[in-house]
C-alpha cells in the first residue's frame, strides 16, 4: 500500500520488450536504500515487484495487464518518473490509500498558472468518471491530488510548488498521457450495493436473521 507522496524523481535506465512483457530497469537512488528482490515500488503510480537492485538501480518485470493499462509500456532510456515504496505499518498517512493498482489512463487538456499553483485539467474516461468526485482523492502518476473539479469527462487538480519541481506532472504538457489510479473505496462501496441482499418486508432497515430495533438480542425485552 502507497500514500501517493512522491519520494524521488528517477530516471528510466532501459527497457527491453518481451512479448507481451517486458523488463524496466530505473535509476533512483532514495528508493533503492534498504529495498531487495520481492519489495515493492510504485513507478509513475503502478506497483511494480523488484525483481534486481544494486548500485541505486533496480530492475522489475511489467506483464502484459500493466502494460495495456499504463504508460509504462511507452517509457524510454532518459525518461523521469515518480517513485515511492510502500508504506511502513504504522507511517504517516501524507496522501491517501493508494494500492499502485493503475485504472487507466488520462490525457493532459490544459495548464493555467496560477499565483502560487498551476491549474491542470485532464481527460476522464467513462468509465471512471463515477469514482471521481470534487474535492475527493485521486493518483495521478503516483501522485495523490485533491480533485479541484469534477466532470463527466474531465477533472481538474491544483498543484502546489512541491509537486511542481519535485514531481513528473510539474513537466507533463497537454496532449501527454497519465497513469490513474480512483480511490478504492469507491470501488468497494459501488460493489457491495450492487449485491446487497433485499430488505425483508415490513422490516425497514432490519437485516435478515438479526432482531427488530428496539429489542434485546437473545432476551427478548424491549428497549423502548
Amino acid at each position: 500500500m502507497f500514500t501517493g507522496i512522491v519520494e524521488e524523481r528517477g530516471e528510466v535506465v532501459a527497457l527491453e520488450r518481451a512479448g507481451e512483457s517486458a523488463r524496466l530497469r530505473l535509476r533512483g537512488a532514495k528508493v533503492t536504500e534498504g529495498s531487495g528482490h520481492g519489495d515493492s515500488i510504485a513507478v509513475n503510480g503502478a506497483c511494480l515487484t523488484v525483481v534486481d537492485v544494486g548500485e541505486g538501480e533496480f530492475t522489475a518485470d511489467v506483464m502484459a495487464e500493466t502494460l495495456r493499462r499504463s504508460t509504462l509500456g511507452t517509457l524510454a532510456p532518459g525518461d523521469p518518473v515518480n517513485l515511492e515504496r510502500p508504506m511502513a505499518l504504522g507511517g504517516r498517512l501524507g496522501g491517501h490509500l493508494v494500492q499502485g493498482h493503475v485504472d487507466g489512463t488520462a490525457t493532459v487538456l490544459t495548464r493555467t498558472p496560477g499565483e502560487q499553483w498551476e491549474s491542470v485539467a485532464f481527460s476522464l474516461p467513462p468509465q471512471l468518471a463515477r469514482y471521481v468526485v470534487e474535492k475527493g482523492s485521486i493518483t495521478v502518476d503516483g501522485v495523490s491530488l485533491t480533485v479541484v473539479e469534477a466532470g463527466h469527462d474531465r477533472f481538474t487538480v491544483g498543484l502546489i510548488p512541491t509537486t511542481l519541481a519535485l514531481t513528473t506532472l510539474g513537466r507533463r504538457q497537454p496532449g501527454e498521457q497519465v497513469n490513474l489510479e480512483v480511490d478504492v473505496l469507491a470501488k468497494y462501496v459501488e460493489r457491495l450495493l450492487a449485491h446487497r441482499e433485499p430488505q425483508p418486508a415490513g422490516g425497514a432497515g432490519a437485516l435478515a436473521g438479526l432482531p427488530e430495533a428496539g429489542e434485546r438480542a437473545g432476551s427478548g425485552v424491549s428497549l423502548g
